[in-house]
């Protein structure tokens, strides 16, 4: 696998956010990352994460009937925590077994980062989760 956890990628007046892993799980993870980073200026928490002060915990147990309905649900959950609990997620752990995720993410008030791009929910447009060479990528547009 490249260097690269995630990106995103140009669509119309929306953004595509496109997460990689050698699991499907880091997979999840890294398109996570990617919405956050996209929506907060997080790159200072990239490298101190382990130092930060105020870290809130939240955990999610979700299921789908496959595995894009999961991605989709997985970033619509997350968007939906960060609005009801004024946090902005910037770490993830995450088990996938049988169409079920189980996750902690692990986030900060949003009153100590940079706002960057409101997403307003993720949709089913692009979206994919496919393993293709060996990794797994799980993608989307995010509606903003």
């Amino acid at each position: 696998m490249s260097s690269i956890e995630f990106e995103t990628f140009e669509h119309g007046a929306d953004i595509g956010i496109r997460g990689y892993g050698h699991t499907i799980e880091q997979a999840f993870i890294n398109g996570a990352k990617c919405l956050f980073f996209y929506m907060y200026d997080l790159e200072d928490l990239k490298k101190e994460s382990k130092d930060i002060d105020g870290v809130k915990e939240i955990d999610i147990h979700l299921e789908a009937d496959d595995l894009i309905s999961l991605f989709i649900k997985w970033l619509n959950t997350l968007i939906a925590e960060s609005d009801i609990n004024s946090t902005v997620f910037f770490d993830f752990y995450v088990k996938i077994l049988d169409l079920k995720l189980k996750a902690r993410a692990l986030g900060i008030s949003r009153d100590k980062v940079e706002a960057g791009v409101e997403v307003k929910g993720a949709t089913f447009t692009e979206a994919k989760v496919e393993k293709k060479d060996g990794i797994w990528i799980a993608q989307c547009v995010v509606d903003v």
